[in-house]
């Protein structure tokens, strides 16, 4: 039983290939991302699953094939229509990707002052709040990176991410790094986010815990495509994939599972 109603297609992938000099990271790869649903994009390490999220958002071109995102086409967008767009998502980069010599307010404030025309009282009380939506508080708005725990960086990354109250977050191993009790609460607050706000998220994921806890569905790249998409439970039941099979039947995955 899908735990979402699927709706529309929010992003549209079609024949995507991308090489990095000899090296084939997709080929022909066929994708498509549902409103409102949190999608896990597993794979084995190397098979090119943050470069693909980069092909999506528009940070590496793709050789060829055809990206919509919200119905619109990226390669056929002038700038003006492509910065319209990237208001529309956010992007949580692996340890958060904070600027090291700005605070966590000022990095929070960033896609404010690059997208918004606000005076500063009012970043300062947009920052505030998306901190306090990620369950951050008001002490550590005025703290550095280096001075955060790795949980606290994700959370501050997480909280620039919203900062243009998006419809989709795009999230590249949000667990990464993270014991097991601060990973299990970073998956709530992304499961709790997405309800609240109706978000769509896009999650590059190897941990098989945030899979089976949050994902409605997973989309698994191997020999350069995605070659198996389903619930974690029908993956679990119906792998169809040697790397689905060994991935998602084996020891961890059935723990996960329980």
């Amino acid at each position: 039983m899908e735990r979402y109603q699927r709706g529309e297609p929010v992003i549209r992938i079609r024949g995507l290939s991308k090489r990095f000099g000899r090296q084939q990271i997709f080929k022909n790869l066929d994708l498509d991302v549902y409103r409102g649903e949190v999608l896990g994009l597993a794979g084995a390490s190397g098979t090119g699953k943050s470069v693909l999220l980069r092909c999506i958002t528009g940070l590496v071109p793709a050789d060829n094939g055809n990206v919509e995102v919200f119905g619109q086409d990226l390669a056929a967008l002038d700038w003006r229509a492509r910065l319209r767009l990237d208001r529309r998502w956010g992007v949580l980069f692996q340890d958060g990707a904070l600027f090291s010599s700005l605070t966590v307010l000022q990095n929070v404030q960033v896609p404010m002052r690059e997208q918004l025309k606000l005076p500063k009282s009012a970043m300062d009380e947009l920052g505030f709040l998306k901190l306090a939506m990620v369950g951050l508080s008001l002490d550590a708005a005025h703290k550095y990176p280096s001075e955060l725990s790795g949980g606290m960086r994700k959370r501050a990354g997480l909280a620039r991410a919203l900062a243009l109250d998006p419809e989709i977050v795009f999230l590249d191993e949000p667990t990464s790094g993270l014991d097991p009790i601060s990973a299990a609460a970073f998956d709530q607050l992304i499961r709790s986010l997405q309800q609240t706000l109706g978000l769509t998220v896009y999650m590059v994921t190897h941990d098989l815990d945030s899979i089976f806890a949050i994902c409605d569905r997973v989309a698994v790249v191997a020999d350069h495509k995605v070659v198996r998409s389903g619930t974690p439970e029908e993956l679990v039941t119906n792998p169809g994939h040697p790397w689905v099979q060994e991935y998602f039947c084996g020891e961890r995955a059935r723990a996960a599972h329980r």
